[in-house]
């Protein structure tokens, strides 16, 4: 019974932890343009949700596969090493891309906010509905935030060429 719970929040814990540390790189590489407070912010954000997260999956008794988190860990530096076109410094696109696939992520986040709160029977007990509704606002909020940043990089970028 808990096994398809266990492979969907381990399965949301390798994106969460793929998403924080991505997050933390454009926050690191931006932190002295406008937007760099904003994503030390959503860094930040980033990391207590994949920590509420953990904190959920301990309530329910879902065991953590730390081969997951290690996979998400992997998957963010592999995704660096991506061909770009540039060879030494950062392709002009690489801010645009990074920041729609962390949107991208909220949303996932979010879907998996929502598919909790839908739970029924005795495991829902468990699940505090009052942080799950600020988890989801602040999912909504990040998206909102993510979405004026990637635009505004988007704009910048595209209209170069």
């Amino acid at each position: 019974m808990r096994a398809p719970l266990a492979i969907y929040l381990n399965d949301h814990l390798l994106g969460a932890t793929s998403g924080s540390e991505l997050a933390r790189r454009v926050a690191k590489q931006h932190a002295m343009s406008a937007a760099g407070a904003t994503l030390v912010r959503l860094a930040d954000e980033i990391a207590q949700d994949r920590a509420a997260l953990l904190r959920i999956m301990r309530d329910l008794g879902v065991p953590v596969r730390r081969y997951k988190m290690g996979a998400g860990w992997l998957l963010e530096k592999a995704g660096r090493a991506k061909t770009n076109g540039f060879v030494v410094r950062r392709a002009p696109l690489s801010s645009v891309l990074e920041l729609e696939t962390l949107r991208l992520g909220v949303e996932g986040k979010r879907l998996m906010w929502l598919a909790l709160r839908a739970m029924t029977g005795p495991q829902s007990a468990v699940l505090d509905d009052g942080q799950l509704t600020r988890l989801l606002s602040r999912a909504h909020e990040q998206a909102d935030t993510l979405e004026q940043l990637r635009l505004k990089a988007a704009a910048d970028v595209l209209s170069r060429y």
